[in-house]
């Protein structure tokens, strides 16, 4: 899994509530278990009319955003079904982090095993990032990990809380099969001894 440590990127504004994950990703897209190839089609219904052309006034479609990092959007963000193809599509895009007042449990939890940091904010706070990122490309945002900062272009700096445990795998980036690689060395010398005191196993 790729660190995260800090990021300085474009935020693309999505000011809409109860974001779902068919809205991220529509189910006909869930059949690959790989996880590339799905940023082409996050937001598909929203990105695309019915001809596949691209909708010129959604937010990701317009020239300003089309490498964004970020997204802020509104509250109950991922909620719906707990497909894990939801953030593997996001990270696709190339999407990084999340900022919304709230977000929907499964999904927050696949966003840290993906490589993604979902930030809860107050409303006012969302609000703030909101409007810096309707300006557009000009305007960057740093998400600071490791300080636990957010810093609008025009050098605002928001505190945000998250869980020391998480922060430790996002930043060293390790997902649940490299916690588990980190303790390879005791696996490896408890299935010795395992080996050596019960042979006919």
């Amino acid at each position: 899994m790729d660190k995260f440590e800090k990021l300085t990127g474009i935020a693309a504004p999505l000011p809409q509530v109860n974001v779902d994950t068919d809205m991220i990703i529509p189910k006909q897209y869930l059949k690959t278990i790989k996880r590339t190839g799905l940023g082409v089609n996050l937001f598909d219904e929203m990105r695309y009319d019915e001809q596949g052309n691209e909708k010129p006034d959604f937010v990701l479609n317009q020239p300003a955003y089309r490498e964004a990092e970020i997204l802020v959007s509104g509250e109950n963000f991922g909620c719906g079904s707990s497909r894990e193809h939801a953030p593997w599509a996001i990270k696709d895009f190339g999407i990084r982090c999340v900022i919304a007042p709230s977000f929907a449990d499964i999904f927050f939890n696949n966003c840290f095993k993906n490589g993604i940091l979902p930030i809860p904010l107050p409303q006012e706070k969302v609000d703030i990032l909101m409007k810096d990122a309707e300006k557009g490309a000009n305007a960057r945002m740093t998400v600071d990990l490791e300080a636990q900062t957010i810093t609008t272009s025009d050098g605002e700096v928001i505190s945000f809380e998250v869980d020391p445990f998480r922060k430790h795998c996002l930043i060293n980036g390790l997902d649940d099969i490299g916690l588990t690689l980190e303790k390879a060395a005791s696996i490896d010398s408890y299935e010795s001894q395992a080996g050596q005191q019960r042979p006919w196993v």
